[in-house]
């Protein structure tokens, strides 16, 4: 089996309307029938059981290029990825494919095509495949590549209403539309955001200002200089406060609950790692992200600390690992939940409780 000339159809095409890896796959006259090739079929579903759930059922003369496809599909399916089409067409010269598989990451869709011809040679050699970490490295590279939750939320609303969108970068820059009716996005923001609004959005420090002087309520607090600063600035507002970056997103460096001089230096220090930094009063209560679009509230979400509740055997550590062992959690914030991480900051909330990680 021979595959060539892949490439990306990263919008419309003439097989379907799914972003989609197509290849040229030749096969010699055994392989345009797996029912020559003796305990192939056996080999394959014993190295990677869980094609057999994207095996045709209508049977047939099965050719390794079919075989492709469906290892392709069925791999990317494993590592979480949304997609479903995939199909074979014999070209005008005998024995040749167009083997078209859908992919929702372009280099995960082009990483699955080569995976599974790796799967093929294994099972025809007698070789060995590591199915797990196949989808795995699957996973991780959909993972690293996969749009946020914000974009990816803009994203799946505009194919639910039929606008087509390619992604510019590996980032999160998203074209919608083609021609001069084309928009562009990066992340939340819209191409009329402008880039006043974007400098001041960055500042939490000017936010509060700008928010404070419209008579919207925002906690007390100031920028500190150092440590002692920030020791002074959490006298002056009252314990407990919040040590954050100034210009930080996401949650980095971020303490909150600060209530002794050991844990604002611990908090000090974590969010001088980011940049400049900020102590606020701390209020008590849930923490929720909002989207609006449109003057409308359309989705919320509770944003929970990370926790683990002793068993009375388990270390810390351990039970830290059996939670993130959760398909569900992922590094960063593109997973619904997110891998605990016992940092500088998660040590110092044991310490402050008489515990350790171990």
């Amino acid at each position: 089996m021979d595959v060539s000339r892949i490439r990306a159809l990263r919008g419309p095409n003439l097989w379907s309307r799914n972003t989609a890896i197509e290849a040229i796959v030749r096969c010699s006259a055994d392989e345009s029938d797996i029912g020559r090739l003796p305990g192939f079929e056996t080999r394959l579903r014993a190295l990677f059981p869980a094609i057999g759930e994207h095996w045709p059922i209508d049977g047939g003369t099965l050719h390794l290029a079919r075989v492709l496809e469906f290892a392709a599909l069925a791999l990317q399916a494993q590592a979480g990825c949304p997609v479903t089409y995939s199909r074979s067409t014999e070209t005008v010269e005998t024995g040749t494919y167009q083997v078209v598989v859908e992919y929702s990451e372009e280099q995960v869709g082009r990483q699955a095509l080569a995976l599974a011809g790796e799967l093929i040679a294994a099972a025809r050699e007698g070789g060995s495949f590591d199915a797990g970490a196949a989808v795995t490295q699957l996973r991780d590279t959909d993972e690293r590549l996969r749009l946020g939750p914000s974009t990816g939320s803009i994203v799946n609303a505009a194919v639910a209403r039929g606008i087509p969108y390619r992604r510019l970068t590996d980032g999160s820059l998203v074209q919608f539309g083609w021609g001069s009716k084309q928009r562009r996005i990066q992340a939340a923001e819209v191409d009329t955001t402008s880039a006043v609004a974007e400098s001041i959005a960055q500042d939490k420090e000017l936010t509060k200002t700008l928010l404070q002087a419209a008579g919207v309520p925002v906690p007390g607090g100031r920028p500190v200089d150092d440590a002692d600063d920030a020791w002074a600035a959490a006298q002056q507002i009252g314990l407990p406060v919040v040590v954050k970056p100034q210009h930080g997103n996401q949650g980095k460096g971020v303490t909150v609950n600060v209530v002794t001089r050991a844990q604002l230096d611990a908090a000090f220090k974590a969010a001088a790692e980011i940049g400049e930094v900020m102590v606020e009063k701390y209020l008590h209560g849930a923490d929720y992200r909002l989207l609006v679009v449109g003057k409308k509230l359309v989705a919320a979400a509770r944003r929970d600390p990370p926790l683990v509740i002793g068993d009375g055997v388990s270390t810390v550590s351990e039970l830290v690992e059996r939670i993130n062992a959760d398909p569900k959690r992922g590094d960063g914030h593109m997973s619904s939940l997110t891998k605990i991480r016992i940092d500088d900051i998660a040590i110092g909330r044991l310490q402050a409780q008489g515990l350790t990680p171990a």
